[in-house]
Order: structure tokens, then sequence, then C-alpha cells
């Protein structure tokens, strides 16, 4: 009886101890993607031949892209390292950008999110679902149709720029009626854009601003950085997001790394996957010597049996450029001066910015800076790009700036 009592002593004992270390061994393991570099507070940095890339190709990459005057900085990101940077003349890594139309492909993440968490069924519900005002004609616009610029909302001669100029951007958007059939045509619509803003609200019961900065920026360590709103409070989601060229690139990486971020993940990949599918091919632009094409507020810059490229991109050039197939991030952003604040107000200008055309109201604008009668970097708050970031030679050479990018991982 003793001999079989010790025994069983013994067995329990080495099975607890068994069972004991093998959870400590789980325990241990740790996600696949925590394997990978991810910045910290600040970039590592590998030269381009410790990652086995010819020096002169990111050369090349980064001359083609200052051959262009209005580039105020340039990143290149490969593996979770920083390989290169380069900053125009006055400006340095601490130096912000703004990011026009890229804030689209910030806020098109969180309904990825959105949708992970259960607050949004499907990228297929219907907008009146969220959005009572939109049980009218507008009854047939999906979530999918916003994203991929097929809702047919209208699109007058201005393409809404007017909205840009308006205090409360949402209920400019709010008020915009449909002209054509929803997911028939590819319209670029800032309209579509801004409301996610109440979408999200609707959704989650946040605003779209807390939520970016609460659900992707923090957890990605993008906490240097300005999230504009309009003057009635409502975050711009269709534009203006202020942040570093580094900072961009973190978002390009959590793309890059199909929503995962050092073993959390943030995005589901299957989003990821259906945002870098191409939806629409052959989009002719009216500055870039290039077709392209679309997909949940993400632009194709490439996509063949040689690479497969995405970007983020704003007005006047600025652009996050993803290869995730080899894990490469090209950030590159235009001359910017801020004019400070987070919340848009037009000051003076309110009293113009009814009057004529909206290129009318910028000719004005800097004409009454230029007179002194009013400052845009001081009686106003608002982004804005002037003709030292405005892009010509990087439209121009977009085709070689991508084979370039492409070279790189060659």
């Amino acid at each position: 009886m003793l001999r079989l009592t010790t025994l069983i002593y013994i067995f329990l004992t080495v099975l607890f101890f068994s069972v004991d270390s093998f959870s400590d061994e789980i325990d241990t393991l740790e996600p696949t993607n925590s394997a990978l570099e991810y910045p910290q507070q600040q970039w590592r940095t590998k030269s381009p031949s410790e990652l086995g890339i010819a020096k002169e190709k990111v050369n090349r990459l980064f001359d083609l892209s200052f051959a262009d005057s209005a580039t105020q900085a340039v990143v290149l990101i490969k593996d979770g390292f920083l390989v290169g940077e380069r900053y125009a003349d006055g400006f340095e890594q601490s130096s912000y950008g703004t990011s026009w139309s890229m804030a689209k492909s910030f806020y098109a993440s969180l309904i990825g999110i959105a949708i992970d968490r259960g607050e949004i069924a499907s990228l297929d519900d219907k907008v009146a679902s969220y959005l009572d005002y939109f049980g009218d004609q507008r009854a047939d616009i999906s979530i999918r149709d916003l994203l991929d610029m097929t809702s047919g909302l209208e699109m007058p001669d201005h393409e809404h720029e007017e909205m840009f100029f308006s205090r409360d951007h949402l209920a400019y958007a709010r008020e915009v009626g449909v002209e054509k059939s929803a997911g028939q045509t590819f319209e670029y619509n800032n309209v579509n854009s801004m409301l996610l803003a109440d979408i999200l609200h609707k959704a989650s019961g946040e605003k779209a601003d807390v939520l970016l900065k609460e659900r992707v920026f923090d957890k990605i360590g993008l906490t240097d950085v300005t999230l504009w709103r309009d003057s009635a409070g409502n975050p711009l989601t269709y534009c203006c997001v202020d942040t570093t060229a580094r900072q961009y690139s973190r978002f390009g990486l959590l793309f890059a790394r199909s929503g995962n971020w050092a073993g959390e993940q943030l995005i589901s990949s299957d989003y990821v996957d259906q945002t870098f599918s191409k939806v629409w091919d052959g989009l002719d632009s009216s500055t870039i010597e290039q077709e392209r094409g679309y997909s949940l507020h993400w632009w194709i810059s490439r996509h063949n049996d040689k690479a497969v490229i995405f970007n983020a991109s704003g007005k006047f050039g600025q652009y996050i450029f993803v290869d995730r197939e080899n894990d490469i991030v090209f950030t590159r952003i235009t001359k910017y001066h801020s004019t400070g604040g987070s919340v848009q107000d037009w000051g003076p200008l309110n009293y113009i910015n009814w009057l004529g055309s909206v290129d009318f109201r910028r000719k004005a604008a800097v004409l009454l800076d230029n007179l002194g009668i009013i400052k845009i970097n001081g009686d106003i708050k608002t982004p804005v790009t002037y003709d030292d970031g405005t892009s010509k030679e990087f439209f121009e050479n977009y085709s070689t700036i991508i084979d370039a990018l492409v070279d790189v991982s060659q």
C-alpha cells in the first residue's frame, strides 16, 4: 500500500512539474509577428547593405523625389528598420507635413476595426442603417460604396472643395444628394470620406478622431500628431492629419504587416487583404502620368507580376507607399508651413469665403496676405499648402519613381 501511494505521489509530482513547465513554455511563446522589427519611441536604423539593398538604388529613389523642389522629406523603411531619409533645407525629422487626403486611408482603417468589434456588421451594410437621413434616394448606398468611391453622390465642378471652406463640413456632406446609381461609377468624392465621421460616431458613440488616436495611433506610437476638426467640432475624416514623415511611416508599416503591430492584431488581416485588392484600375489622373487603381480608400500605384504597391495619397503630392510582399514603406511629403492649432478657423476670411469660386477665394486670401490686410499665418487656423509645397516634377516622374521603388527590392 505504501509503495502504491509513493508511486502515485511520484507520478502526480512529475505530472505537475511537466504541466507547469509546459505552461511556462506556452507563456513565453510570442506571436510570429513579434519577431519582426517594430519601432519603439524611435526607429532603429540599418544601412541598405545590411538589408541587402544597393545604396545607389536608395540614392536614385531619393534623387528622383528631390528633383521636385516641393519635396520636404522622404523616408524609406525596410523590414521595420529606417534605411534612409532625406530632408529639404530648413526642414528636419521633427518637421510636420500635412496629410491632405492621406487621412482618408487612416480613417478608413477604423471601419475595419469597427467591423472587428461588431459595431458595424459588414462593409456591405447600407449607410442608411447608421444614418437616418440616408433613407431617401441615397438608400442603396453601402459603406463599401463610400470607401470605393462609387456612391453616386453628386459631384459638382468644384469637386466639393466648397466643403473645405465651410464652417460645418459634416452639415455640408449630409446635404449632398445622389446623381448616379451606387456601385457603378468611380468618382473621387470628398463627401464619401467626410460621411465616415458620422457613421463611426453613430456606430461607436465616439468621435472619429478620438477613435483614430485610441485604436490606431496610440497603439503604433504615432503620438506626435495633430488631428484637425472643423469649426463645428467635427473631425475632418477626408483630410488633414499633421505629423512627420517618420510618423506617417508607422501607419504604412501597420498595413505592410497586415494590420498587426508587435503581435497585436489592430485591424483584421482580412480587411487589409480586401483593402489591398484591385477593385478599380485604369483610372486616369489629371496630374500623374500613369493609370492607377483604387480600393477602400487606398490607391494602387503598381499591380503586376513584378510588384504590388498601394499608397495613401494626398493633394499636392503626399504619399505613403506600401509594398507588403517586400515589407517596404516609402513616405514622401511636401513642404508645409503650419498655421498652428487643430480646429479650423477662417478668421477674417469668413467674409470672403462665400464669394466666387474656390480658386478665387484662394487667390483673394494670398492677395490680402501680400497686402498685409490679413496674416494667413496668424489670423487663420487651417491646413494650407503654398506654391513651394505644390508638386510638379514628382507627378511628371511618378511612373519612374515607382520603378525606382520597385528596383529597391530587386
